[in-house]
């Protein structure tokens, strides 16, 4: 017979203060952020990338921005639209959860654009100093979800399967750690090490799309698949429908980086 591992149960809930509730997700994104303001600069610094203290508080808060309403909002087109439409108004309920890496990836990228045309800055040094941060908050946010039991994994037998609270109770695959690996803290490595080395403007965003989508529907064949939506064409999932969009956008961005004769941004 074979027997799953135990489910670490951590309270989701870190502190409690009246019905303000501090969330283990939520702390784990703060101190993504922190980390990234702090080691961002550090990043730019290297390059020796001219940006003011005001440009730069700007340009994380846009970030910050993208990351919450593009999250959101992408949640609600690509993943459940039809409850939304039947209730608008829970749209804003974001307590209740429902965040969507690719629409935040598509506000960030918006506001990025809107950021640098206005203050006649070029896009791929900041992108490329800012991107492996946007790897490690991935990872630490997958982490949160792996506490709260959510977008647990499809049922297996490996030996390091886990029973989840609130699921049908079979073993399953805890794929928030695969995914915070992957997707998370080892692409972290590869586009940190990348940014130090001498290649071209752009390669470590690119990367970063590319790389991410690989990743990510890679993991979606253990993850799964969301119950209002199953499998969106053929055996694929959103997921790996958007994450195959990535990665044909990155090769583009690719050919278009090293094209020959092609103005760089």
């Amino acid at each position: 017979m074979f027997s799953a591992l135990t489910f670490p149960r951590i309270d989701p809930v870190l502190y409690s203060i009246g019905t303000l509730q501090i969330r283990w997700y939520g702390l784990f994104y703060i101190i993504a952020f922190v980390i990234g303001y702090i080691f961002i600069k550090k990043n730019l610094r290297k390059k020796d990338v001219k940006i003011t203290n005001e440009q730069y508080d700007t340009m994380l808060f846009y970030t910050l921005l993208g990351v919450v309403i593009g999250g959101r909002l992408g949640y609600v087109l690509f993943y459940n639209l039809s409850e939304y439409i039947q209730n608008p108004l829970k749209i804003f309920a974001v307590w209740e959860g429902g965040m969507s890496f690719h629409g935040g990836a598509i506000v960030v990228l918006l506001l990025g654009y809107y950021f640098v045309k206005r203050n006649r800055l070029r896009f791929y040094p900041l992108a490329d100093a800012v991107v492996p941060f946007a790897a490690l908050g991935l990872g630490l946010g997958r982490i949160g979800n792996f506490i709260n039991a959510e977008l647990y994994g499809r049922v297996t037998n490996v030996p390091w399967a886990m029973i989840f609270p609130g699921s049908d109770g079979l073993p399953r695959h805890p794929s928030q750690l695969y995914q915070a690996f992957l997707e998370g803290f080892l692409m972290f490595v590869i586009l940190q090490f990348f940014y130090a080395k001498r290649l071209k403007e752009g390669f470590v965003f690119w990367t970063f799309i590319g790389l991410y989508g690989v990743f990510r529907f890679f993991i979606e064949y253990y993850r799964e698949p969301d119950p209002q939506l199953g499998f969106v064409l053929l055996n694929f999932t959103m997921g790996q429908v958007l994450c195959f969009v990535m990665i044909i956008v990155a090769a583009y961005g690719f050919y278009r980086l090293y094209k020959p004769g092609l103005k760089r941004n």
